[in-house]
């Protein structure tokens, strides 16, 4: 009996043998699981198709071939992305017999020419060999045109890469042009969303032309409503890049530091200026990727900066006998500063290729530093003293502002919980249910604790603008009795102090004014959170609310429109509208009835709940806070990809 149901129960389990095994052939893998290749099936996911197709183009600049690249969107939704490089290789394949180079890159994963020991690529952005045949299993279409001896050559592909025919020769190349054109149209049953970000494009293709001094790229939008086309070209390389990153900030002074270095496997370009700010803005790069974690060649660079600085000081007596060296974080206060290395064989740190572990760049990079740098310290002795005199007030400030925290610490102490006295708090103690408004002014605090839900919703009233923390020492800062009322609501410290586990609130909302100022305070608010709580950010505990900016009567219900796109849209759908429209000035007129029925989508939901909805990191939290500070937004956008739904740098 027993047997019996050992026996039936084996007929009913799922078998597991070697007929189970699955080998999936070509590039059914991508097609399988797409975000082990390109990260995500989002919006970021889809312009990464664009990278892997361009990094292509910028690998034949940087051996030496290509002086220009034409990054196209398409009408009908495709991308055409042109080099005049060398162009794929056209002859068969010594391994696959029945096939041209060209359809092996294009249909067998890691096949490219940046392996071997030949002379594909001596340095090249490209690691895994995986990108445009990722393009092609991902694309409902695509089509690849060379320009190699002489003649034009034309492939397609269809359905994530199924070819339509062999590679054919079609006429000659056109005024003896070489080069590739690869044009496709991504798998709207892959992605989420199938529209490309011009902004995002456009971004992406200007930090490739920084980094590669002379390349000319050129970038059109043929989609209705489309932006003028842009040319990016500079002279200067990542000296141009260092000067359009503090072109929105006050300079220490108006030179630009910059050096060069080569060894037979490795090269170093650094370029860096200082500003007045309080922030430092340093942006590594390995082969024209991004290392947004760092890595060996920053390692070197910081820790031969801090040298450099610290024997100048000394040589020339800012720093006397008994006074301690400064520490690296108060000489790289205020330093924009990019390290661009290309190498042999990089070696990365994970698959986002966000750090770089190759450690004999590390010694290049502080050789470099220490030489090249001490001597533009002899040659611009003023500029150097200025940088001296910068770190050495950080250095002060730093030690006010670590007795400020000691201090603020005390008071938290003796207070007992230190809640602010304005805060209203939700009686529930439970921070994954809890809730915190922030609120501008007492009357839009007044409405919106009385449509509150009390048990889980808490309410702080702020006065006005908080203090721009990009422009203040944390000293400062810390007197400011705003920002002294939000690090006690939220209650789990500030900067390196900051615990997230202690926060007394799982989601903090920002309930602005939907006007200009509203979105200042928004900025500001944002700001303040990222510099200072940024394991807040980065945990998806800060959400903005949609206040609405205009009310109109349909009938006799008041209706709430969010902006002047909403309200267009409106007009469109309702054409004979007679009646006027209100533009909120502020929540502060509204009654706690009006706030708890405002709705601004389909489910009628009050604002208090929409709000509460809002992704941490959602597009308009990413538009407010980068719209005012293009390196502010860089550094934000890095910092949380994986989470940014619509633009990654």
């Amino acid at each position: 009996m027993a047997l019996k149901a050992e026996k039936e129960r084996s007929a009913a389990e799922p078998s597991y043998d070697a007929g189970d095994i699955t080998v999936l052939e070509g590039l059914d893998p991508v097609r399988k699981r797409p975000g082990m290749y390109i990260g995500s099936t989002g919006p970021t996911g889809l312009h990464h198709l664009i990278w892997e197709v361009v990094d292509n183009a910028v690998d034949e600049a940087m051996a030496g071939f290509c002086t220009r690249i034409d990054v196209v969107l398409l009408a009908d939704g495709g991308v055409r992305v042109t080099d005049d490089g060398r162009g794929i290789p056209t002859g068969v394949h010594p391994k696959y017999k029945d096939r041209t180079a060209a359809e092996v890159v294009l249909t067998v994963l890691h096949a490219g020419g940046k392996f071997g020991e030949g002379g594909g690529y001596k340095v090249s952005g490209g690691l895994h060999g995986v990108g445009v045949s990722v393009v092609n299993a991902l694309s409902s279409r695509l089509r690849l045109e060379i320009d190699r001896d002489g003649h034009h050559h034309v492939m397609e592909f269809v359905d994530g890469g199924t070819p339509t025919g062999k590679l054919e020769v079609t006429g000659p190349a056109p005024r003896d042009r070489t080069g590739t054109v690869v044009s496709f149209w991504p798998d709207a049953t892959v992605f989420e969303e199938v529209e490309f970000r011009a902004q995002t494009v456009v971004e992406r293709l200007q930090v490739m032309a920084f980094l590669n001094r002379g390349l000319e790229i050129h970038f059109a939008d043929e989609r209705p409503d489309a932006k003028p086309s842009q040319v990016f070209k500079y002279r200067d390389g990542i000296v141009d890049y260092v000067r359009h990153l503090n072109a929105s900030k006050e300079a220490l002074f108006r030179k630009v530091c910059s050096f060069e270095q080569r060894e037979e496997a490795m090269e170093v370009e650094v370029a860096l200026q200082w500003n007045t700010g309080f922030y430092e803005s340093i942006h590594s790069f390995a082969n024209g990727i991004s290392t947004i974690d760092g890595g060996m060649h920053e390692e070197g660079f910081k820790k031969a900066l801090t040298n450099v600085v610290n024997k100048y000081a000394r040589a020339k007596g800012a720093l006397k006998e008994k006074d301690a060296n400064l520490l690296g974080e108060d000489i790289r206060e205020g330093l924009t500063a990019i390290i661009s290395v290309r190498l042999q064989d990089p070696q990365f740190e994970g698959q986002t290729k966000g750090k770089l572990g190759n450690v004999p760049v590390r010694s290049l990079v502080e050789r470099a530093t220490n030489e090249k740098l001490a001597e533009w310290f002899e040659e611009n002795p003023r500029e150097a003293n200025q940088i001296v005199q910068k770190g050495l007030l950080a250095a002060r400030a730093r030690v006010a502002a670590r007795s400020a925290r000691d201090l603020t610490r005390r008071k938290s102490a003796l207070d007992g919980a230190g809640l602010p006295g304005k805060l209203v708090d939700c009686s529930s103690r439970d921070p994954r249910e809890s809730e915190i408004f922030i609120v501008e002014g007492n009357s839009a605090g007044g409405s919106a604790k009385d449509a509150r839900n009390p048990k889980t919703q808490a309410i702080l009233p702020i006065r006005g603008k908080i203090l721009n923390v990009e422009r203040a020492r944390i000293d400062k800062m810390l007197k400011n009795t705003e920002i002294q009322a939000l690090i006690s609501a939220i209650g789990a410290g500030l900067a390196e102090d900051f615990d997230v586990a202690r926060i007394r609130y799982h989601k903090v909302i920002i309930l602005a004014d939907a006007d200009v100022d509203g979105s200042h305070i928004r900025t500001l608010l944002l700001t303040f959170f990222f510099r200072q709580m940024k394991p807040l950010v980065e945990g998806g505990f800060v959400y903005v609310a949609q206040p609405p900016l205009y009310s109109t009567l349909v009938g006799k219900e008041k209706v709430y429109l969010k902006d002047d796109g909403a309200k267009a849209a409106f007009l469109e759908e309702h054409p004979n509208h007679k009646a006027d429209f209100q533009r909120l000035k502020g929540l502060g007129e509204m009654d706690f009835g009006e706030l708890r029925d405002t709705t601004m989508d389909p489910g009628q939901r009050s604002l208090l709940q929409v709000a509460v909805e809002q992704a941490a990191l959602a597009d308009e939290v990413c538009s407010v806070l980068m719209g005012e500070d293009v390196e502010l937004r860089r550094q934000f956008i890095q910092t949380n990809a994986k989470d940014v739904r619509f633009l990654d740098i």
